[in-house]
């Protein structure tokens, strides 16, 4: 086999699972509503159940409820029967992945969950099937032929499964209002989590040496030099302006005597500024857009309290 029929394969079998996902969206309608409406009312957890390549698909898609805002568990159908039925409880929202619809060992789950008076929401390729007619809410899962080139092994199917689970995740965040600060706190270990939950409060520094806009240039370059590339013009805690070692440079260059100078007459008087307690990676996004290296810092009444650079975001994994 050559090269290029190796990379015509592996691109037939990305191009095929993509229209496959394209037409599953196609064919979305009302039932999707009614599944994450289903799933946003519910009291209790999500129970997510399939049997191999569908159970793999079910873990996923419990594992991203459960990291999105949702509680949600994975339960084998087998395991039920054995003692595992009792993490279902009041309350609980089934879903059921199972590419016909007819796989034997999700029937006696069915049954159970009847008795518990447990809605299910199946995902399926067969809207016809047991599955299927056992359910509250049934999602359309079929595909025209697996990416295998023997149309057997499940591969465009759990594809589209994989997408309409993560479609359901998605949908029902926002219509939980699951915000990215919610999205940290239940992801606190990883870099994800301290860029979500580092402020700018975390990292700034005292607001020093505060200039009067009286005051002459060389009191700038002082402070320029102690904040490291920015002087705070300043009323109290009313910030008036910032003076930057650019304003200094190009002002050196046309001004011989520019040291004499009132910091009003020099300062930028609308400079960008960010709030202590927004995102610290807020804050990374106005330097990149406006091409600065440090902010001042206000608080919620508008008063002075610090100032951030850039290299200290960094540093503290802001970027």
């Amino acid at each position: 086999m050559t090269a290029d029929r190796v990379v015509d394969a592996g691109r037939r079998v990305l191009l095929l699972e993509a229209e496959s996902v394209r037409t599953a969206a196609a064919r979305l309608d009302d039932r999707f509503a009614a599944a994450v409406e289903l799933l946003r009312q519910a009291s209790g957890r999500v129970i997510v159940s399939g049997v191999g390549k569908s159970g793999l698909v079910a873990r996923k898609l419990a594992a991203t409820l459960t990291s999105t805002g949702t509680p949600a568990s994975f339960l084998h159908p087998v395991d039920s029967l054995h003692g595992d039925l009792g993490i279902v409880g009041p309350g609980d929202v089934a879903i059921l992945l199972s590419k016909s619809g007819e796989t034997e060992e999700l029937f006696p789950l069915i049954e159970l969950l009847g008795r518990k008076a447990v809605p299910i929401i199946a995902l399926t390729g067969g809207p016809e099937s047991t599955v299927a007619r056992a359910s509250r809410v049934v999602l359309d899962g079929a595909v025209a032929e697996e990416a295998c080139p023997h149309d057997l092994a499940p591969t465009a199917s759990t594809t589209v499964a994989m997408a309409l689970g993560d479609a359901l995740a998605v949908a029902l965040l926002g219509e939980k209002g699951f915000s990215r600060e919610a999205f940290a706190s239940l992801h606190p270990g990883g870099s994800l989590g301290r860029r979500l939950l580092l402020r700018v409060q975390d990292v700034m520094l005292p607001a020093e040496g505060r200039l009067r806009s009286t005051e002459p240039m060389r009191r700038a370059v002082e402070s320029l030099a102690h904040q490291r590339g920015i002087a705070l013009v300043a009323d109290g805690d009313r910030l008036l302006g910032v003076i930057t070692a650019g304003d200094l440079s190009r002002l050196a260059e046309r001004t011989p005597d520019y040291l004499e100078l009132e910091v009003a007459k020099v300062m930028t008087q609308t400079p960008k500024t960010v709030r202590a307690d927004e995102l610290a990676a807020g804050a990374v996004g106005i330097m990149e857009q406006h091409g600065i290296m440090v902010l001042p810092v206000l608080d919620r009444d508008n008063r002075l309290v610090g100032v951030v650079h850039l290299h200290d975001l960094m540093r503290a994994g802001a970027v």
